[in-house]
């Protein structure tokens, strides 16, 4: 299989480093192509919303797989708009990953795929509307991937307790999935295997609350948690800030059912368990404090 990838991110990266060897070629687009840092064997190409090169288009075309990982523009989806038909010509499989911040505000009540979304923010609207935007290309036969809040290598607790960066909102009541990056490059593969398409959310079995997180990382490395902080007066970005706006319990239940995906990290403990053993967080491996 020849495996295309608009927008070489985080989860898209890690998942060629997972699973690169099913593909007999990998390409992909960046932003600014000088940034190559981590991407031997993938061919690059800069990403152009309006005058795309004709190498990126034939190298689209001739795609078996394609993984969809820009976030929607301020009208549009931007890979719909640069490079329109190509994309969807032929019979090929289409990846494309959301997210699941467009189920809105539930008050922490559960939802799954059949939940309608619901949109407060601009974002958030955009985000649909490229969902849809990518179902009515693909006839629906694209697989549209709902991710929970990413962590992993280089992104998580661990890391940003050692930066001392980390902080302990309160807003009680709140809640989210989270999903370890291994996973969301297994549910990637798993999706390619998939006979057509449909809406899956990616997200690990255990919702919890942010300080939750921080508070299991710092007992991990034996430290001190960073105090409390009331949400209502917490000095946030106006960004940051949006993130508490909704609070619901995802369900995986689709997930497991239908792509048989078994998840190497159900639950933030396991994640960041596995995340200190390898070294994250800057002071080694070794026991787990318990």
């Amino acid at each position: 299989m020849r495996l295309f990838i608009l927008g070489l991110g985080y989860s898209a990266r890690h998942f060629v480093r997972k699973f690169g060897g099913a593909f007999s070629h990998i390409a992909g687009t960046v932003r600014d192509p000088g940034k190559r840092d981590d991407l031997a064997g993938i061919e690059v190409h800069g990403f152009s919303a309006t005058s795309p090169a004709r190498e990126t288009v034939e190298r689209i075309g001739n795609a078996d797989v394609l993984l969809i990982s820009i976030p929607p523009g301020s009208t549009s989806d931007p890979a719909i708009a640069a490079f329109g038909d190509v994309l969807t010509a032929g019979r090929r499989k289409v990846v494309y990953l959301s997210t699941i911040g467009v189920y809105g505000d539930h008050g922490g009540g559960w939802v799954d795929e059949s939940t309608p979304p619901q949109a407060t923010l601009e974002r958030t609207r955009m985000r649909i509307a490229a969902e849809q935007a990518w179902t009515d290309a693909t006839s629906g036969n694209a697989a549209i991937l709902r991710l929970a809040g990413i962590y992993g290598p280089g992104r998580n607790a661990l890391v940003t307790l050692r930066a001392g960066t980390a902080r302990r909102i309160i807003k009680p009541g709140q809640v989210f999935n989270r999903i370890h990056v291994d996973d969301i490059a297994s549910a990637i593969m798993a999706a390619i295997g998939h006979q057509g398409g449909g809406i899956f959310n990616i997200c690990d079995d255990e919702p919890a609350s942010p300080q939750d997180v921080i508070t299991y990382a710092a007992k991990l490395m034996n430290v001190a948690p960073p105090p409390e902080e009331a949400f209502a007066t917490a000095e946030m970005s106006a960004m940051a800030r949006s993130f508490y706006a909704s609070s619901a319990r995802v369900s995986n239940a689709k997930l497991k059912r239908e792509l048989a995906v078994t998840l190497s990290c159900p639950t933030y403990r396991h994640g960041l368990d596995a995340l200190w053993r390898a070294g994250e967080g800057g002071w080694g491996s070794g026991a787990i404090v318990k």
